[in-house]
């Protein structure tokens, strides 16, 4: 059994405990997210855990051979490399091999006439063979394919931060190690790639650990969630929806706990006010229990809500229109003769493939960028806020109450009342203490805090959105989507977050590529499933020469068969019940690992158990997603 075990790691950042004495043990097999706000050390303990940072204190322990992947925020790429030579740069020899073969074949293509070249593709060829690299080599052309990524030859130091992101995922995919650690992995991927990497992920023979804004996703694939929390780290069983249901019945219970200390606080201290001496054993008791519950009143901790309520200028009838418009960028036509019309109250949300125009369109909007031809009308008492993927240049010398106070000492909120710019600071979760922080001390996460609390602080009416899942929270993500539902004004938003789009947007552009964009009015979810319910149309299956094409036969016979057999049916008929009994044995086995955790000899046989159990399950899977196909066509 593959697993890693932490006791006691404790990590500071100036005064700020970041976590401190944090346990835990991660198993194979294991789905965690990791959530909490900005600045509460999410990134840090990746770090840690991957052996970047080394902590103040505390210990890992893990097999020799235990392996790690980790897809940082920014993945750390060569720029001189191309990206097969990227993503296949590890030191296993199949990758070595598999380079060298790709290198050869690309000569062979430029020189077929080299003899010499010729040979060396047929021996390297033989090489893959014997070593059975195809297999290799097919699931690095099905990462990259999936994740959209498809000039091979393309140089690393050529590409945009986000497709380099979409790289760095594909390069700790591919090594297929016994822990993948990774930070946002979502940012920059359209739904299509986010929706293959969680089935990918939930599939994943090793353990996750994943921190990510997208609520979808954490639903999809976690089956733990870990929330960091004012240095503290809590556990939870389950997935996003089951944990928020968790937290809520553990702060619940903290709170009826803290309650209870106050009230006895209070009657200890009214005793200890009469003037008690402590002239009995008892009453030294009492007097060292009231000591006692006077250094525990009051340190119950809860994460603040971030309250957002400013308020706005007037917006009249006009906001924005476009007639005819056209704008190509390079070889890429983005918008062809598009007409749109925006109205006072819209509620826009814009996603489809990336490089598709989604950013250019709102830099048009925002008089950034100029169109090729067609009207481009903005209303006259339209005021903009512009949240842009990438924060404005801020003097990383300047303090937190400086960076605000540029636009002014105090706003007016929803209801008319004067706002400070130190309250709005501590609505925004930075306490007093850190308003004179230099702004290069705080993390990412909460410098776009502080950029996003500058843009509403303007006051706008049509508020402009790129992006904003990528860099906030969760926990502000929230205030913000409550934020816009209370919002006067109009919301563009550009986004690839499932549960943001839901929360925020009731009408739709999609861009596909190409200048086709499609107009949709609802739900995003109910968009992507009718989408995936076309998708489903049966199709003619492709044949090609893989050694896996038509295993049981199942892939050669989809095109002719149309009806279940008479033992095919039977056998439907006992597949769910079989499928629910694995997965109560499934669960069993994994609590009984979990209460012995300190027995290696009893999890390693537990293991055991588990992996036959998951590998029956899928067989069982794999048989039923098969004959679903005739269920409808048979009478059961």
């Amino acid at each position: 059994m593959q697993s890693l075990r932490a006791e006691g790691l404790t990590s500071t950042y100036g005064e700020k405990d970041l976590f401190k004495d944090v346990s835990f043990l991660i198993k194979e097999h294991d789905r965690i997210g990791l959530i909490g706000v900005n600045g509460s050390g999410k990134t840090s303990l990746l770090n840690v855990i991957a052996g970047v940072t080394s902590p103040e204190k505390g210990s890992f322990e893990k097999p020799n051979d235990y392996s790690m992947g980790y897809l940082l925020q920014q993945p750390q790429l060569d720029p001189d490399k191309d990206i097969l030579d990227a993503v296949l740069a590890g030191d296993q020899p199949l990758f070595r091999l598999i380079r060298g073969y790709e290198r050869a074949l690309q000569i062979v293509s430029k020189h077929p006439e080299d003899q010499s070249a010729l040979n060396r593709l047929n021996d390297l060829q033989a090489k893959m063979d014997q070593q059975n690299a195809w297999e290799v080599q097919s699931r690095v052309e099905t990462v990259l394919t999936q994740l959209k990524i498809k000039d091979m030859n393309q140089k690393i130091g050529q590409m945009s931060g986000g497709q380099q992101k979409r790289v760095g995922l594909a390069q700790v995919l591919i090594q297929q190690p016994d822990l993948l650690l990774l930070d946002e992995p979502t940012n920059h991927l359209d739904f299509d790639s986010i929706i293959w990497l969680q089935d990918y992920l939930a599939q994943y023979r090793g353990a996750v650990l994943v921190v990510t804004h997208d609520r979808y996703f954490l639903d999809k694939v976690t089956n733990h969630i870990w929330e960091l929390s004012f240095g503290k780290l809590y556990k939870y069983d389950g997935n996003y929806q089951e944990y928020v249901q968790q937290k809520a019945e553990r702060e619940e219970l903290a709170s009826s706990a803290e309650h209870k200390r106050q009230q006895l606080y209070k009657k200890e201290l009214a005793w200890m006010r009469t003037g008690a001496k402590a002239r009995s054993t008892k009453q030294k008791g009492r007097i060292n229990r009231f000591n006692k519950l006077s250094q525990q009143v009051g340190k119950l901790k809860t994460e603040d809500n971030v309250e957002i309520g400013l308020g706005s200028q007037r917006l009249g009838k006009d906001v924005l229109s476009m007639k005819d418009v056209n704008l190509k960028l390079g070889n890429h036509q983005l918008l062809a003769h598009f007409d749109w019309l925006v109205k006072p109250g819209d509620r826009i949300g814009i996603t489809g493939e990336n490089g598709a125009g989604k950013s250019s369109l709102l830099n048009v909007i925002a008089g950034q960028l100029p169109v090729d031809s067609g009207v481009v009308k903005i209303g006259e008492t339209v005021k903009l806020g512009y949240y842009t993927q990438k924060t404005e240049p801020i003097d990383e010398d300047m303090r937190m109450i400086n960076y605000l106070s540029q636009v002014a000492d105090s706003v007016t909120d929803a209801n008319g009342q004067r706002v400070s710019v130190t309250q709005l600071l501590e609505r925004f979760l930075f306490p007093r203490f850190m308003h004179g922080t230099l702004i290069r001390k705080l993390s990412g996460g909460e410098k776009r805090r502080l950029y996003l609390l500058k843009i509403l602080m303007q006051q706008p009416n049509v508020l402009l959105l790129d992006e904003p899942t990528n860099d906030l929270d969760i926990s502000t993500l929230t205030v913000l989507e409550d934020y816009i539902a209370n919002f006067n004004g109009t919301v563009i938003t550009v986004s690839h977050d499932r549960y943001f789009l839901d929360k925020v947007a009731s009408d739709l552009l999609i861009f596909d590529g190409n200048a086709k964009i499609e107009r949709y009015t609802g739900r995003f979810t109910d968009y992507l499933s009718q989408k995936l319910a076309a998708k489903k149309k049966p199709v003619k299956q492709k044949t090609n020469n893989s050694k896996k094409q038509g295993q049981n036969g199942q892939q050669k016979s989809t095109a002719k068969k149309s009806k279940l057999t008479y033992k095919e049916k039977l056998e439907w008929r006992d597949l769910e019940p079989a499928l629910d009994k694995l997965d109560h044995q499934i669960k069993a086995v994994e609590q009984e690992m979990a209460e012995n955790g300190n027995n290696y000899d009893k999890l390693a046989d537990l293991q055991k158990q588990l992996d036959s159990l998951n590998q029956e399950s899928d067989e069982k899977m794999k048989r039923w997603e098969y004959l679903s196909q005739f269920v409808d066509n048979d009478q059961l």
